[in-house]
């Protein structure tokens, strides 16, 4: 029993030790990061950066029209977030920030647009978030380098 113990720890340190955890953090930001850029690029006309396109007007003032925001400035708000902040995640720049607005944004869905979706969707956005609220980036991540320079 005790050489699985010292197994079992072994291979916790090496989990939890530099490269693998900041590889993981990476994938993490990378992952939830995927899962909102996809989303906004929905939201815009083809072939433009951030033009709204009528269909994600529409979707505002109808099918989303439990958001608690007026659906123009709603479309706005999800849009540009949905752009700006997974940017951000993969840059590991304000990850903390970044993923609690997403945190955010995915409470507002799930309460005010799907409330079906809790399980397995929502839930699995929410628990990436977490992670990254609660870690960070990791070394792999501009947070960590402006950290560094400004410690100097």
């Amino acid at each position: 029993m005790t050489a699985i113990l010292k197994f079992y720890d072994r291979a916790v340190a090496l989990v939890t030790s530099g490269p693998l955890q900041h590889l993981t953090l990476l994938f993490v930001r990378v992952v939830l990061a995927g899962i909102f850029w996809r989303s906004g690029r929905t939201k815009v006309e083809e072939g433009s950066l951030l033009d709204i396109s009528d269909t994600t007007r529409f979707l505002f003032e109808n099918d989303y029209s439990g958001v608690p925001l007026p659906p123009d400035l709603a479309a706005v708000m999800a849009t540009y977030s949905e752009h700006l902040f997974p940017i951000l995640l993969v840059l590991g720049l304000f990850t903390r920030l970044s993923a609690l607005a997403l945190l955010g944004m995915t409470l507002v869905i799930q309460f005010f647009v799907y409330p079906d979706a809790w399980w397995p969707v929502h839930s699995l956005w929410v628990a990436l978030a977490l992670v990254l609220i609660m870690r960070g980036g990791g070394a792999l991540a501009l947070d960590a380098l402006l950290l560094r320079w400004c410690k100097r």
